[in-house]
């Protein structure tokens, strides 16, 4: 076996069910190989049976202390032989972010323990899953990890809808990302928050960092924790309460209402000037080029984030130590860029930890 397969196979941590029996209980009914307490818990309240709108949720992920979670959710059909169960979830644990990959896998799971009616067979296939890399049923369809390159999914979400919506302000969302900053973002709908916010990271691909989403929070103490224990982090929320948490965000964005709202103490490192203005242009129209695929804009968008790095470069130096490049504020000072600029070029050295302490 190569290499890239069995480091690609240890991503997933655990698989779990919750079912939901005729008396409306919610039960956690089996994992393998373990779980906590905490994160059950966590499980338990991500998935939509505890919910008590009654919606159901086909299909959930997020994140909790770099523990990426997905959950499937079904309606059991009369015909089924899960006699005392209305409906079930079945959840996957990994390290990895790829919602397409791990649906398709928690879907062929659902099938089996609707056909078997026990854990077994799924444990079966998690394990051959997690050691091959692939699962092959005739029935239940055929799962192979490595049709789901990371990289598809990082593309998976729509730049140009973002865009169509938001406009020129989407640069304030570039500007957060650039700068680490908090985004928080709302919407009633779980679906129409992760579609959103699986996106933003994209804005800053130069990073390629989707550890920084956390696309389905509920107002807990635990999960607030350990969001705050992030430097700069892109937060959903279905609760319009996230609003009166000033706290918990730099930047906010009412999905809903389509309105972005800077926090007054971020105000200062989010000013706005004329690189800021071009930047909006060019993401802007970019985005309404109609031959332009998504991946083109977000390209468009990376190498503008260039050009503002090579902004940077003339005032960095070696550090005293010789580990990393410090920005040089004296020489920046010299340059009399407009203030605005000089201030997010400042910021975006903070950011990228170039500060000399």
């Amino acid at each position: 076996m190569a290499a890239a397969e069995v480091v690609d196979t240890q991503l997933m941590l655990g698989v779990g069910l919750i079912e939901k029996d005729t008396n409306g209980e919610v039960l956690w009914v089996w994992c393998y190989p373990s779980t906590t307490a905490t994160l059950r818990n966590l499980l338990l309240r991500k998935c939509c049976l505890t919910d008590e709108n009654k919606l159901l949720h086909f299909f959930v992920f997020g994140q909790y202390r770099r523990t990426w979670f997905y959950i499937t959710t079904i309606e059991v059909p009369e015909s089924s032989i899960l006699k005392k169960v209305t409906h079930f979830s079945i959840v996957l644990t990994t390290k990895d972010f790829n919602p397409e990959k791990y649906a398709a896998f928690t879907r062929i799971l659902c099938r089996m323990y609707l056909k078997h009616g026990s854990p077994v067979k799924m444990m079966e296939s998690y394990i051959a899953v997690l050691t091959k890399g692939i699962c092959q049923s005739e029935e239940n369809g055929s799962f192979l990890s490595k049709d789901f390159d990371v990289r598809k999914a990082y593309l998976a979400g729509s730049i140009k809808d973002i865009v169509s919506q938001f406009g020129m302000e989407t640069v304030i969302l570039h500007t957060a990302l650039m700068l680490k900053k908090r985004i928080v973002v709302y919407h009633p709908k779980i679906e129409a928050v992760q579609e959103f916010t699986r996106t933003l990271p994209a804005l800053v691909w130069h990073r390629q960092d989707w550890t920084i989403l956390h696309s389905y929070v509920h107002l807990n103490t635990d999960e607030l924790e350990a969001l705050q224990m992030c430097t700069g982090y892109i937060a959903g929320f279905v609760d319009l309460e996230v609003s009166n948490r000033p706290d918990l965000y730099d930047v906010f964005v009412n999905l809903a209402e389509s309105e972005i709202t800077i926090a007054p103490l971020a105000k200062e490192a989010m000013a706005m000037g004329k690189l800021h203005k071009e930047m909006g242009q060019l993401i802007v129209q970019s985005a309404e080029d109609p031959e332009k695929s998504d991946s083109q804009v977000i390209q468009d968008i990376a190498l503008k984030t260039r050009e503002i790095f090579t902004n940077l470069a003339p005032f960095s130096e070696v550090s005293a130590d010789g580990e990393k490049r410090v920005l040089n504020l004296e020489a920046l000072k010299q340059k009399r860029f407009p203030p605005a600029t000089e201030n997010f070029l400042y910021h975006l050295a903070a950011a990228e930890q170039m500060l000399k302490i």
